[in-house]
């Protein structure tokens, strides 16, 4: 039976989120030029959590989408069982704009390869920026470094850590690092 150290809850969280966010506002000031894309499935929880708080501290409207990128994966056609795709929406192009890529952790980088190739549909973007809660240091298989980090984790290959979200219907925010 897998094992689970709790790693992070709140309110570590919200400072955590909050410090995020002031970084964006330090980087990209009026979001003029800037989009937020949530990474489906469980990225587009924290991407929603960021844009709340730069609404509410800046009074800005800035764009969210939620982008699915199951079928630009590497290994799409390799598993055993097929993944299901998640719902895209990403209602504005993305030309020319400066695009902030959410996701809840970065492991080996081929999610966010993916999640590159499928942003091309929406346009070419000026610059394309990571933000990731948790960064699993020592998975890396793709040369994919994060902008802004929550957390970097030192794990094996053989653990994983997981993300539950109030929205997902989990009593409270929790990271969990399983063995």
């Amino acid at each position: 039976m897998p094992q689970k150290r709790l790693i992070l809850a709140s309110p570590l969280l919200e400072i955590m989120t909050s410090r995020l966010c002031q970084q964006l506002i330090e980087n990209h000031q009026d979001f003029s030029n800037s989009v937020v894309m949530g990474l489906q499935p469980r990225g587009i929880y924290f991407a929603e959590r960021i844009i709340a708080e730069l609404r509410e501290r800046t009074g800005k409207n800035i764009p969210l989408g939620y982008l699915d990128a199951t079928f630009y994966r590497d290994d799409f056609r390799r598993r055993e069982s097929p993944l299901l795709p998640n719902k895209t929406n990403v209602p504005f192009l993305i030309e020319g704009k400066r695009v902030i890529l959410i996701d809840d952790v970065l492991a080996s980088g081929r999610m966010v390869r993916a999640a590159l190739d499928a942003m091309t549909a929406f346009g070419r973007p000026k610059m394309v920026e990571l933000m990731v809660l948790i960064d699993r240091r020592y998975n890396r298989e793709l040369p994919i470094d994060p902008d802004y980090v929550g957390m970097n984790v030192s794990t094996v290959e053989s653990q994983r850590v997981q993300v539950e979200w109030k929205e997902q219907g989990f009593h409270s925010d929790q990271i969990w690092m399983v063995d």
